[in-house]
């Protein structure tokens, strides 16, 4: 009965170790909670100590042969949960009706089943008070919405931090740091084309209301971010994160109505800006 014992307690170890495994695989590949895994593995270390404390007891001090000492904590708890009388008390129970030759027995019901019937009457008094009573409860439209609105706010975290800046949610940024971040951007990659005042050499002029491709925040970035290939400016997006395009597109927008050294003839179409792309552009 020992190697059987063994060979019980090596299956458990296993089956513990493999739900531990696969939590901790499923934690590196998804976003489950760190906690809840750590918490998992708590409760599967206690009970793997205490089985190897029972294991301890059991082979230390008894002469356990037949394995009745290390099963008996199931023997009992199965008994209590079934309940059942012994065999020599059935002619006590039955009752002195019968059907068909069959006899019925007057056992009472088993705790198991109790627990699980007076369990979901509490349960359903918790579920009445928290979800209808209290409204504390997370029902499906008050979760949806719930979900909604963290949904906003790691939107315009993403936003803020310039993980999620596109054309679409681009904005011109006039702040002292973000101009001076584009500037420095601008002077090393495009005065060669542009000049420092933005007057225009290969490139068009940066200062009037023309713009070949249209002008504007979100045209200027996705021009920055896209590249012309056919007039020989390179995509930027592989050189520069979606927030330094941002601060280099709000710089460029900076010359409109200054007033070039040696400006270049305009190119392009007059710009309109509409009200919803309208800007307050910071004029030196």
């Amino acid at each position: 009965m020992k190697s059987i014992n063994k060979f019980l307690f090596k299956a458990l170890f296993a089956a513990i170790s493999l739900l531990g495994y696969s939590q901790a695989v499923a934690a590196t590949e998804s976003s489950v909670d760190m906690e809840a895994v750590m918490r998992t593995m708590l409760v599967l270390t206690i009970i793997v100590i205490l089985a190897v404390l029972w294991l301890a007891i059991v082979y230390s001090e008894k002469n356990d042969n037949e394995g009745d000492d290390f099963l008996r904590p199931v023997r009992l708890v199965a008994k209590y949960l079934v309940r059942l009388q012994p065999m020599e008390k059935e002619k006590d129970l039955l009752f002195h009706h019968e059907f068909d030759g069959i006899r019925e027995l007057d056992n009472r019901i088993p705790p198991w089943f109790n627990f699980l019937f007076y369990g979901t009457i509490i349960w359903a008094v918790i579920y009445l008070m928290v979800f209808h009573v209290f409204d504390d409860g997370q029902i499906q439209h008050k979760e949806y919405l719930a979900e909604m609105n963290h949904a906003k706010v790691e939107k315009d975290y993403l936003i803020k931090t310039g993980a999620f800046i596109n054309e679409e949610t681009v904005k011109f940024v006039n702040d002292a740091a973000s101009l001076s971040e584009g500037k420095d951007i601008y002077d090393k990659n495009c005065v060669s084309c542009h000049l420092a005042d933005g007057g225009g050499l290969v490139g068009p002029n940066l200062a009037d209301e023309y713009w070949i491709h249209g002008g504007g925040i979100k045209n200027v970035f996705k021009i920055i971010k896209d590249g012309v290939p056919a007039k020989g400016m390179i995509a930027w997006q592989s050189q520069l994160d979606s927030k330094k395009m941002q601060a280099v597109s709000s710089y460029v927008l900076s010359f409109q109505g200054t007033k070039p050294a040696n400006p270049k003839a305009p190119e392009g179409p007059k710009w309109e800006e509409s009200k919803t792309d309208s800007i307050s552009v910071k004029k030196s």
